[in-house]
């Protein structure tokens, strides 16, 4: 019984590093790869150096980058580091009230 009561500090310590660091660094691994998985040519995509560029073409583990007009450059695919995604602003259901709109029973006097 004392055997294992001198283990579980050390099984803690290793769960704790598993919850910690391990499981996160998994789940950010497997994100960047399903991300480099689905480019396709076309995309506004940024480097993990900090370049933007389009797409052009793309090979097994290479892609075609066009960063300026008529400037393309081969990069890996792990040097991508986010897809830019054009997002459309959305528009506030909810109007800004207006300063000179009081309530009824605000009536100046």
């Amino acid at each position: 019984m004392k055997d294992a009561a001198s283990l579980l500090p050390i099984v803690a310590i290793a769960a704790i590093f598993w919850l910690l660091i391990i499981r996160p660094a998994s789940r950010q691994r497997k994100e960047a790869a399903s991300l480099q998985a689905g480019l396709a040519v076309g995309d506004d995509v940024m480097l993990t150096s900090g370049i933007f560029g389009t797409i052009t073409g793309e090979a097994d583990d290479h892609l075609e980058l066009e960063i300026a007009p008529g400037v393309v450059v081969r990069v890996v695919r792990g040097a991508v580091a986010s897809v830019r995604r054009e997002t459309e602003p959305e528009t506030s259901e909810t109007s800004t009230p207006d300063p000179t709109d009081r309530p009824d029973d605000e009536e100046e006097r």
